[in-house]
């Protein structure tokens, strides 16, 4: 398995390296989080062994389990990447490196609350729909008319003291084509050049891309990258 997941690792980021080139950067500037939902934490812990430290969970449950066992992996980051309970906000925001799933006030408002508990500043992103499928989450921000709105909620987070708003997340259509791909991560690129215009700030991350659209995620400014399957292979359980 550890020589399976590092020649993936290593081919990934061969890809990863090529895209960011044709983006006009360099591969440093992308950072790669291996989604580790529905694998064992012994996978975690082989992927840890070969370097990789950024790890990504959808469900809380399942992350809190693998981060006790993986007590020892002092510098292991944990990103919850997946949609957030109200009631489990308390279990995020002192557990986390990184949220990239800020899709409503409520749970930016809660995430507050028990970072400030936890005595710490929690890295968040903003979740957009920039795809106009009614089944994913976050802000709809696919029609230019919809940002003024989105805009103000995003100013409201913002003046939350405990958390640090470092950008955006999307999540494109599955088995898109190419151009429905490139429409989708460039609508999240730019709502935040527009985001940055309007509120005089920075908001440096981009994540967007999975296994199979991480490429063209690259070509179209992503900073982040979450990808599993092309890590870890399939997913070992439906939990």
């Amino acid at each position: 398995m550890k020589q399976q997941i590092d020649a993936n690792l290593q081919l990934l980021k061969a890809r990863i390296a090529e895209a960011a080139k044709r983006s006009g950067r360099g591969a440093e500037a992308i950072e790669l989080v291996a989604i580790c939902k529905g694998q064992p934490a012994s996978s975690v812990r082989v992927a840890y062994q070969v370097g990789q430290r950024d790890f990504g969970e959808n469900r809380v449950a399942e992350a809190r389990e693998k981060q006790a066992e993986l007590t020892d992996l002092s510098d292991i980051r944990w990103h919850m990447v997946g949609h957030i309970q109200s009631r489990k906000a308390k279990d995020v925001a002192p557990h986390f490196f990184m949220v990239h799933s800020i899709d409503r006030v409520k749970i930016a408002q809660r995430l507050d609350r028990f970072a400030a508990d936890s005595g710490r500043i929690l890295p968040v992103l903003i979740e957009c729909n920039t795809s106009g499928e009614a089944s994913k989450t976050g802000w709809p921000v696919w029609q230019k008319d919809d940002w003024p709105g989105a805009l103000e909620d995003i100013q409201t987070i913002r003046e939350y003291k405990n958390l640090a708003v470092r950008g955006l997340m999307t999540m494109a259509p599955w088995a898109a084509d190419p151009a429905v791909l490139h429409s989708t991560f460039q609508g999240l690129r730019a709502f935040r050049d527009f985001l940055e215009e309007e509120l005089m700030t920075d908001l440096p991350e981009l994540s967007m891309g999975m296994t199979d659209d991480y490429e063209i995620a690259i070509e179209e400014g992503a900073t982040i990258v979450r990808v599993g399957r092309a890590i870890f292979g399939p997913r070992h359980t439906d939990t």
